[in-house]
């Protein structure tokens, strides 16, 4: 039954990366309402994924990596540089969405600036990861 949960949840991560990127392009065109869409989009895309992630975890433990040579190390920084980043990245966008959901933009952009870029590389590496995995 969880077996699928991996490539849905490398979807998800694609999903949210595009979002981010859309939602960066539209408040840099001034388009306030659509990059609220696209990242209250992403930020509903991720939580879906890390449900679907807790699950399939959950269910089927740890996946090992079993390449060998140069492309182990490889795999192995982006695994670690993505797993604390990933813990990171929720209490930055939590503050980030509340600060602009109060109004309170000057401290929403300060954060943002580097909200973003953590949670589009947390949501693109995870991409990475499932393709050097599976």
């Amino acid at each position: 039954m969880v077996s699928h949960l991996p490539f849905f949840n490398a979807i998800l991560n694609s999903l949210s990366a595009v979002l981010l990127a859309v939602g960066f392009v539209m408040i840099q065109q001034n388009k306030i309402q659509y990059h609220r869409y696209c990242m209250v989009s992403a930020f509903a895309v991720s939580m879906v994924f890390l449900a679907s992630y807790l699950t399939y975890h959950a269910n089927v433990g740890n996946v090992r990596y079993t390449g060998q040579g140069p492309w182990r190390i490889v795999y192995f920084v982006i695994l670690t540089s993505h797993t604390i980043l990933a813990a990171v990245i929720v209490p930055l966008v939590l503050r980030t969405l509340y600060l602009a959901v109060k109004n309170r933009f000057d401290d929403h952009r300060r954060w943002a600036r580097w909200t973003l870029p953590l949670w589009f590389y947390v949501s693109v590496t995870g991409v990475v990861i499932y393709e050097m995995l599976y």
